[in-house]
């Protein structure tokens, strides 16, 4: 099985129809998004109806959950006063033009998704999440403590864990001793419409999942993170004719 995952699109419709064409020429067999569709851009009610008209299943990210109550706060750990300042921008600009049906849609998005695969006489469990199992909002960046990894897949019954809201993609394996050695894969998927690892191209996730993967085959799942390039231009420039501030077109331009 191919299955194509998505996340952090943050309301930037053209990253979002270049990814959507590009799995396509994929053809999964399955598509699902891990949320923050909106924030940060002119097209979060495009970026919705986009998703609902393709049925793709969706979880919410923090800050679909924050526009989905109307809320002025999306959940974001902004370390400096100017990314505050910017945020609040953000939030107030994205609760001023989505519209109320596609914020009934995201106030309704599930918090996770869980699926479960019989292989082998094996129990795998893929979890899909936003930020944590733990929380919409946590950040499980690339140098988390393994220990501290483990507890949490292992508290959360997940052998494959699929999680965004950090915009860094990286895959880790990690192998878990007991009567039986196991491993379990932490994969951030990456951001569709807001890259933050130095690289300008949208990023999407293939996982390959055969009959053959086994929690005790640390390489019989396979990830495979693909780039791919849209109208920088186009979604820089929507957001320098906006309320929003410009930093954010510069963000786009950079890659961060």
């Amino acid at each position: 099985m191919k299955i194509a995952l998505f996340s952090d699109i943050h309301a930037n419709l053209p990253a979002l129809e270049a990814c959507l064409d590009d799995i396509d020429k994929h053809k999964p067999d399955a598509i699902y998004c891990l949320g923050d569709l909106v924030g940060y851009n002119i097209w979060p009610n495009e970026v919705i109806n986009t998703i609902r008209k393709r049925c793709i299943p969706t979880i919410a990210g923090n800050y679909d959950f924050g526009i989905g109550r109307n809320s002025d706060e999306c959940g974001c750990a902004y370390k400096t006063d100017d990314e505050k300042a910017m945020g609040k921008v953000s939030i107030s600009f994205t609760n001023q033009i989505t519209g109320e049906e596609e914020r009934k849609y995201l106030r309704t998005l599930p918090a996770h998704i869980r699926v479960e695969f019989q292989l082998n006489d094996d129990k795998l469990n893929l979890l899909l999440v936003h930020g944590s199992p733990r929380r919409i909002n946590e950040y499980i960046f690339e140098d988390r403590d393994e220990k501290s990894l483990l507890r949490i897949m292992h508290d959360a019954d997940a052998d494959i864990l699929c999680f965004g809201h950090t915009h860094k993609p990286y895959h880790r394996i990690l192998e878990q001793t007991g009567e039986t050695t196991r491993f379990r894969h932490a994969i951030n998927i990456g951001s569709v419409g807001k890259p933050k690892d130095n690289d300008t191209r949208g990023c999407y996730v293939l996982l390959h999942i055969n009959e053959a993967s086994s929690i005790t085959n640390k390489d019989s799942i396979q990830v495979e993170f693909v780039r791919f390039t849209y109208d920088i231009e186009k979604a820089a420039k929507a957001i320098e004719a906006s309320p929003l501030p410009d930093q954010y077109a510069d963000m786009l331009r950079r890659g961060y």
